[in-house]
């Protein structure tokens, strides 16, 4: 197995946020300070699954999983360590570093292909003047066009085989990456001719497939790079990295058709404008796109095709429509696309027809509404049938009870009488089940303190030196000891951080334990209680060392009479296994 070094997954649990990483998968709901859902590891009706955003920890009291956001996407997706570390590094624009000896990827001739055809491409555009004189036509600059690597698949059936495919491994290559197609007689022609090249990135920016545009009129228009083992079209989101490149803090994406359209967009400063690659929005895309943002407007013709295209995408947005998050749906003039109206009209007429973009609310029920008589009982009638369907769609929550309420004053009726629209959904189930138990306990100073620094590592700084613990007969003060110097070499480490630095190790058993531990201490409150536990353990130090040199001067003589009452008392006075961190 390859090796990641420990700092780089440090860093990487540090950045990501384990609200985003499960909600993506498993909708969750805020509940004063934490967040619930239904566990998605056993069956139940009722949530008891649990995620900390300040501990970055998860925890179902029904079946006792645990762990970071690196352990849920290990048990969720079902992945190794490694490919784990990966996808979470991947959905946030981090490269998994190699350490010396790790073997590459079986993947790795195919990136390094795919990456020689782009530079084959590129070079063809700079000598195919017809090319060149398509793209300016189409408005765009040199300096967009190499940002974008667009390069230019020349005539002819194995420029690109000529090029790369010399020998059999090379051939292969370019097969595996859907560059080259063989024939029934064993020989291979290139899949791209005489086509405007849009190479495809992934969230780490390499390059997986390509799109093709034809310079004329010719069919089909687009072509893209078939299914390979790098490229799977219903995931991935032409111009998504360029985008994160670009923007920093992304408050919306725009979802476009076309590659042109994204290009000439990002040309004209909405650097924000993405595509699926000729299919309709998956369920994937819509998750791709709200980890990124909690804004998503998708951008049609306003023809009837155009339209048609805008349900499709509204039916397969439902299931991930939800408080927090906003689909809007963008209708341009008809014989209009964002290329050429962007070009017509400058950036800011066409970033002001974002922002009156149509609600998916109110496009899901206006598009109803216009099927009906809304002037009829049995038009109104007719309007909550056809809503059913869809409102059934939504996860249960406030944005579906208010979509409710909106189709309940659209057809005059009272809201609470679309019973059939909640008993469906579960509505009337507890909205959560109390644990009384299964939670650890929480005894002894040194408990208290390792649990207080998993909620709160940066509690550390305020500790004196570490060192000052040394010679207390506690048990875990090792551990706490250790935790503290960690966690104030690492300022900006976070509770799972420090859970993930000791994954795999016995004192990681006993820190993952403690995370499970529900703090019942007030937010503002943490600083003042961690203080004063650290001042009671440091205060222990001279009655423990004196303990301990009575004990050894027992084993060497007989003790004086007060000596054996000090002894005595000191005895009594120590805490024990109660201050341990083992459960």
């Amino acid at each position: 197995m390859a090796r990641i070094p420990q700092s780089f997954i440090d860093e990487l649990i540090s950045r990501v946020d384990i609200v985003e990483v499960i909600d993506a998968r498993v909708p969750l709901k805020k509940h004063g300070r934490e967040f619930t859902a239904c566990c998605p590891f056993h069956n139940e009706k009722t949530p008891s699954f649990t995620v900390s955003p300040s501990k970055q920890f998860f925890h179902c009291f029904g079946c006792g999983a645990h762990g970071t956001a690196l352990g849920f996407l290990m048990d969720y997706e079902h992945l190794d360590f490694v490919e784990a570390v990966r996808q979470l590094a991947s959905m946030i624009g981090m490269e998994v570093p190699q350490e010396a000896g790790e073997t590459r990827s079986d993947q790795a001739p195919l990136y390094a292909v795919l990456d020689q055809a782009a530079r084959v491409y590129r070079e063809a555009l700079r000598d195919t003047a017809e090319a060149v004189t398509y793209l300016k036509g189409r408005g765009l600059s040199g300096e967009i066009a190499a940002e974008f690597g667009i390069g230019f698949a020349p005539a002819g059936w194995d420029t690109l085989l000529k090029a790369l495919g010399g020998d059999d491994p090379g051939r292969q290559s370019l097969s595996a990456a859907g560059l080259i197609i063989r024939r029934d007689d064993g020989r291979y022609y290139d899949r791209f001719r005489e086509r405007i090249m849009f190479p495809i990135r992934d969230s780490r920016g390499r390059i997986i497939a390509f799109g093709g545009r034809v310079l004329g009129t010719d069919e089909p228009k687009y072509l893209n790079s078939p299914e390979t083992p790098l490229f799977h079209k219903g995931r991935e989101l032409y111009g998504l990295y360029a985008a994160r490149q670009a923007v920093r803090d992304i408050q919306r994406l725009l979802v476009v058709e076309g590659y042109m359209d994204v290009v000439a967009l990002h040309q004209h400063g909405l650097r924000y404008a993405v595509a699926t690659l000729g299919t309709a929005t998956t369920s994937e895309h819509l998750q791709r796109l709200f980890r990124v943002t909690s804004e998503v407007v998708f951008c049609f013709d306003g023809d009837r095709a155009g339209r048609a295209a805008a349900w499709r995408a509204l039916e397969n947005a439902l299931p991930e429509a939800r408080e927090g998050r906003q689909i809007k749906f963008l209708f341009l003039p008809e014989g209009e696309d964002p290329d050429t109206l962007v070009r017509k009209e400058g950036k800011d007429a066409f970033e002001a027809r974002i922002k009156g973009a149509v609600p998916l609310s109110s496009f899901l029920l206006d598009r109803l509404s216009a099927q009906t008589d809304l002037g009829s009982l049995d038009g109104r009638a007719r309007l909550v049938e056809l809503a059913r369907p869809h409102l059934l769609r939504l996860p249960v929550g406030l944005y579906r009870e208010m979509l409710v309420s909106e189709l309940a004053r659209r057809a005059q009726v009272d809201s609470g009488k679309l019973t059939m629209l909640s008993q469906a959904s579960g509505h009337g189930e507890p909205a959560r089940k109390t644990i009384q138990g299964g939670r650890p306990s929480l005894t002894g100073p040194v408990r208290k303190a390792i649990a207080l620094l998993l909620t709160r590592p940066a509690l550390a700084a305020l500790a004196g030196d570490p060192a000052a613990l040394e010679g207390l007969n506690l048990k875990g003060v090792e551990v706490l000891k250790a935790v503290l110097e960690f966690a104030r070499a690492h300022p900006h480490i976070s509770g799972a951080g420090l859970l993930e630095h000791w994954r795999d190790t016995e004192t990681g058993s006993h820190l993952m334990k403690l995370a499970q531990v529900e703090l019942v201490i007030p937010s503002e409150a943490m600083e003042s209680e961690f203080q004063a536990v650290m001042t009671d353990l440091e205060g222990r130090r001279p009655a423990e060392q004196r303990l301990a040199d009575l004990l050894e001067a027992s084993r060497q003589r007989p003790l004086e009479a007060g000596e054996k009452t000090e002894l005595s008392r000191l005895l009594k006075a120590r805490p024990g296994d109660r201050g341990g961190i083992k459960p």
